[in-house]
């Protein structure tokens, strides 16, 4: 079991709220609307897909990572480069 999964419905909820924001965005460049319009709702659904990685990440920390330091060995220190890897990844995006 995942640490997400007692919230798993509301990671699905936001996730299509998201998938809402971009078919919107598709609507938007279809309609030739204003740039301005356009790069306000990339922002938007930019930060909404942020909360959701920072939230997973979270759950990840507080669950896997926690899980496998106390169980300890390689896997701890597999768990905590993964971690590390993810939030890397996260800055730089």
């Amino acid at each position: 079991m995942y640490g997400y999964t007692h919230d798993k419905d509301s990671y699905i909820k936001r996730l299509r709220r998201i998938e809402g924001q971009v078919r919107g965005l598709q609507r938007m460049v279809e309609q030739d609307s204003y740039c301005i319009d356009i790069l306000t709702q990339v922002a938007a659904a930019t930060k909404a897909l942020q909360a959701v990685a920072l939230g997973l990440l979270e759950e990840h920390l507080g669950h896997c990572v926690v899980q496998a330091v106390n169980d300890g060995g390689d896997t701890a220190d597999e768990k905590i480069k993964e971690a590390s890897d993810a939030i890397a990844r996260l800055v730089r995006s």
